[in-house]
């Protein structure tokens, strides 16, 4: 007969669990984003284009005939979710405390995810337009849809699906699961924060940086009110202002 763990053992097992449950999830979201976009930024460094006079495209078109893009853009919302619906799950399983995912305090998450959005938002446009003016970061198109009808409504969903995917799972998820290996709060917040920054380094180092700092206040909010959805609110309100309002006023406004 097998003897039966100790408790240490269980402990280590437990570990080594999370920790190839932490490379599964990420490895299918925005770990591998953070991948791509050093493999991006080292691209992007050694082309004969200075990085100032490049484009990243956040949200493209991927077709010209306009219910096709409209269908391929619905699709990419949903699957892009998958992760968090397998993070959420996971957590479900061991009956771990909430997240905070849900509608318990509606006043406290709007008033309190649009004064985030406002604090970052307005030294965050700053930022990036300082560091592109530096040459540090490329042009960011935010929204290169066609215009059709559904362009803005496509435009929200992708906001909330961004601000979903990522505060859950880099916030919410993440310094849950680290929380349970023991990692000291500094450590966890700066993992938290790097990572965000990291799969946003292909728009240049105004991305990574206004990012990295966008994610410890996020954190230290997170680690005061156990809370998700503010930063959900914050971030969507965010994204919108961004993609809806790059496509508005892109046509008419030189300097964005």
């Amino acid at each position: 007969m097998t003897a039966p763990l100790t408790a240490p053992d269980d402990l280590a097992h437990r570990d080594r669990t999370i920790k190839a449950e932490l490379l599964i999830v990420f490895g299918l979201s925005l770990g591998q984003s953070a991948v791509f976009s050093l493999v991006n930024i080292v691209a992007r460094l050694t082309a004969s284009t200075p990085l100032s006079a490049q484009t990243s495209t956040l949200n493209p078109a991927a077709s010209d005939r306009p219910y096709l893009d409209l269908t391929l853009q619905l699709l990419r919302i949903v699957f892009a979710l998958m992760p968090v619906a397998l993070a959420l799950h996971l957590l479900a399983r061991e009956r771990a405390a909430s997240l905070g995912l849900d509608f318990r305090r509606p006043l406290f998450d709007l008033g309190s995810g649009a004064a985030l959005a406002a604090g970052i938002g307005i030294p965050g446009l700053g930022l990036y337009l300082v560091a592109r003016e530096l040459g540090l970061n490329t042009t960011v198109v935010a929204s290169a849809l066609n215009d059709t009808w559904w362009t803005v409504p496509v435009l929200i969903l992708a906001a909330a699906k961004n601000a979903i995917l990522e505060e859950v799972l880099v916030v919410g998820y993440l310094m849950r699961r680290l929380e349970h290996l023991r990692w000291r709060i500094p450590a966890i917040i700066l993992t938290s924060s790097v990572l965000r920054g990291s799969y946003h380094l292909y728009q240049g180092f105004g991305g990574f940086i206004g990012n990295i700092v966008m994610g410890v206040v996020f954190s230290l909010f997170y680690l005061r009110v156990k809370r998700v959805m503010p930063l959900i609110v914050a971030h969507t309100l965010l994204d919108i202002v961004a993609f809806v309002g790059y496509a508005l006023l892109a046509p008419h406004v030189s300097w964005i």
